[in-house]
């Protein structure tokens, strides 16, 4: 806000002050006009987050949906963190790693794997999180599934969006940072349904410590705080002009500037 302040004795003495303050005021306006939008975008941001949070609190007192119920459609936000049910083989051959990931105070990764469901379809599933030291590589080599048929309770996630590098498979170890069905089936040798679901339980059980991804915690965050801070920024900056404006006119009036201005105007 150095813009808006102006040291004593360098007050307007000119017979046009009004022009200052006319640049002075589209200068605030633009900047109180980007920090409310700033704090509507946090406000946005509140309403998406009470969104999911309902959404969770609702799946999870629903009863276990089939899969052919939900896996017919694309899967959207307000499908995530519904519980499912599906039955099918895995295929060892075709895994992939997901970096990046966390699970609590844990870093580490996820393990994709696609599943045959008893009906024809393929899915990807998020089979769950291995924890990784920070000084420590990702693993060569991905824990293999169950072998023969399984049964899943998961939850219904959506396709993960980002940049098209972050969900491509790289190389070594067949890694991606997003999940997302539509980017992945390119690299399958069969189609995949839209989204993918994240293993809660397993008949017969996994081996390879992975452990079930959780939904996230039904918090607000801090983005109503974030909003009343923008508009607060917004308000300043108006009331920032207003005082200077009343400061250069006090100062215009006093009897040395008056005395200034007249000789100035003078012929």
């Amino acid at each position: 806000m150095k813009l808006l302040s102006t040291p004593m004795g360098t007050r307007p003495t000119g017979n046009r002050p009004w022009l200052r303050w006319l640049a002075l005021a589209v200068f605030v306006v633009a900047l109180a006009a980007a920090f409310v939008n700033l704090g509507r975008w946090q406000l946005d941001r509140l309403d998406q987050r009470r969104e999911r949070n309902s959404s969770v609190v609702v799946h999870e007192n629903s009863p276990v949906a089939d899969f052919a119920a939900v896996y017919n459609r694309t899967i959207t936000e307000a499908d995530q963190w519904q519980r499912v049910a599906v039955r099918g083989t895995f295929d060892p051959d075709h895994q992939f790693l997901v970096r990046y990931r966390n699970s609590g105070p844990a870093s580490g990764y996820e393990v994709i794997t696609p599943l045959r469901t008893t009906t024809g379809a393929w899915v990807l599933v998020d089979r769950g999180f291995g924890a990784k030291r920070n000084d420590e590589d990702y693993p060569a080599t991905l824990p293999a599934p169950p072998v023969g048929e399984v049964a899943i309770v998961g939850y219904v996630r959506r396709d993960e969006q980002g940049s098209q590098q972050a969900m491509t498979p790289a190389q070594p170890g067949n890694s991606i940072r997003l999940v997302n069905s539509a980017t992945l089936s390119g690299s399958l040798p069969y189609p995949v349904v839209n989204g993918f679901v994240s293993v809660i339980e397993m008949t017969p059980a996994q081996s390879g410590g992975l452990v079930p991804v959780t939904p996230p915690e039904l918090t607000e965050g801090n983005h109503f705080s974030y909003a009343i801070q923008w508009f607060t920024f917004a308000g300043m900056a108006g009331l920032g002009l207003v005082l200077l404006i009343r400061s250069d006119v006090r100062a215009m009036r006093s009897p040395a500037v008056a005395a200034t201005t007249e000789r100035e105007e003078a012929p």
